[in-house]
């Protein structure tokens, strides 16, 4: 028997549980169909819209799409759920909390208070009832301030996590990469390596290059070698240089089990990080990358729309006050975003949920070269994501990932949206910048730097 319904054009639709009709509501995604959870029609999707509109919110902490008793992630959800927070708008319906987002009075102040009385679940249902243009609006009115080394998240700014990833490690190599993203005002957010190679030595090796190069130009950002988090924390027992912890997580228990990780390992793993105390003007030390499809691929996503899982994902990561929390939006490939019409719509749909959950919500802009996707794209979601207020981007040498072989965005799509928009580097990054001759009085090249670092490489002291 179908608990939810609508009457749409004269026809009843019903929908049995609240997983079909959020998986109904959604826009369309190639992963849904896949999993066989997409609506039939157009005409079903906008009739699951309707009877989604009219839902309200108090069903979210009653109707659970994935149980309480199986999931740990369900269970965070549910008991960390602040009820005087959720006051304000625990009178709506999923329909009237869009209506209130879009009004003046859900400003930056009371968009701020909002988050721990908010369910990933009612915020992935009121996405589904948004435009675009819906999406990027709220978006851009709430502020998610984090910091490490540098400031993050401040009105009118827009960091980047530089991503000198190589094929084989090399440090010389990975050193030219960052050399070329500083010249260009890349790496506020994280100078980040996906290593090809995860295994603790490697990591220690990449962490102290890396370290050894910020500490010599008194470059003002955090560092991180993505190695799985269990790594991390034998490495931070090592005394290696640990900035920041990185872990991918998901929406499910069990898609985390995938990963190899749970709570209680984030946890360890976070207040390890805490306990070094290496910020200078704040001590948010985790750095999550989750990604719409990644608990559908495993197999682990309850009979769920793969945006409401990538949603509860979003619960994981704030749970632990990370940095930065970014989605690879378009990385999993078209069996779960199959061309750029849904990139950019996944892309919006995250940002907006991650930031209106109170995260520092960033993007790697990004597409593999088998999906129906181009570098148009790509430029379509990185300047729309910037009017959004988008935390981070992620940019790499040329916008082709040579380690990862997927194309992202390139150090010059960043001069580009600073151009445009007006945004620019976290403060204290900025600051460095000019100190450094990249930006500021003219000079277009920093002739001293340059050549101090080229020096260094030709002369093996890079390694």
């Amino acid at each position: 028997m179908a608990r939810y319904h609508c009457t749409l054009g004269g026809e009843r639709h019903g929908f049995a549980d609240l997983r079909i009709l959020l998986a109904a509501a959604s826009a369309p995604k190639s992963g849904d169909g896949l999993a066989g959870l997409a609506a039939g029609s157009a005409k079903v999707r906008m009739a699951a819209r309707f009877a989604l509109a009219d839902l309200p919110l108090k069903t979210f902490l009653e109707d659970l799409v994935v149980p309480y008793e199986d999931d740990e992630v369900t269970r965070l959800i549910v008991d960390t759920h602040d009820r005087a927070a959720f006051a304000p708008v625990s009178s709506l319906t999923v329909g009237e909390f869009r209506d209130w987002l879009l009004s003046d009075a859900a400003d930056a102040a009371a968009l701020a208070a909002l988050p721990p009385g908010l369910t990933p679940e009612m915020v992935a249902a009121v996405s589904k009832l948004m435009r675009n243009q819906d999406l990027i609006g709220v978006a851009r009115k709430c502020r998610v301030v984090t910091a490490f080394r540098t400031t993050l998240g401040l009105e009118g700014r827009l960091a980047t996590r530089l991503q000198p990833n190589h094929p084989t490690d090399d440090t010389r190599g990975i050193a030219a990469s960052t050399l070329d993203g500083l010249l260009y005002g890349v790496g506020d957010a994280v100078i980040g390596i996906n290593p090809a190679t995860d295994n603790v030595s490697n990591a220690v090796a990449l962490m102290d290059m890396l370290d050894t190069l910020r500490q010599e130009y008194r470059i003002p950002t955090q560092t991180c070698v993505l190695t799985h988090v269990t790594n991390c924390i034998e490495i931070m027992n090592r005394g290696a240089p640990v900035d920041l912890v990185f872990q991918s997580v998901a929406g499910t228990q069990a898609a985390n089990v995938g990963f190899g990780v749970d709570l209680a390992v984030l946890r360890e793993a976070h207040d390890a990080a805490r306990t070094l105390d290496r910020g200078t003007v704040g001590q948010n030390a985790m750095y999550f990358e989750t990604g719409q499809g990644s608990a559908l691929s495993s197999g682990t996503h309850h009979g769920v729309d793969q945006q409401t899982v990538e949603t509860r994902a979003y619960a994981v990561a704030r749970a632990f006050a990370p940095l930065l929390v970014n989605t690879v939006v378009g990385f999993i490939g078209p069996e779960y975003l199959y061309d750029g019409k849904q990139i950019i719509r996944a892309g919006l749909e995250d940002h907006f949920c991650g930031k209106l959950l109170g995260l520092p919500m960033g993007c790697d802009v990004c597409y593999t070269n088998h999906a129906e996707a181009d570098q148009d794209d790509m430029d379509d979601l990185m300047t729309l994501l910037s009017a959004a207020g988008c935390t981070f981007l992620i940019a790499v040498p040329g916008s082709d990932d040579v380690m990862l072989n997927y194309q992202s965005l390139s150090f010059h799509d960043i001069l580009y949206l600073r151009s445009l928009l007006g945004v620019r580097p976290a403060p204290e990054f900025e600051a460095w910048l000019a100190e450094m001759g990249v930006t500021g009085g003219g000079a277009r090249r920093p002739v001293q730097l340059e050549a101090r670092f080229v020096r260094q490489l030709v002369d093996g002291r890079v390694a």
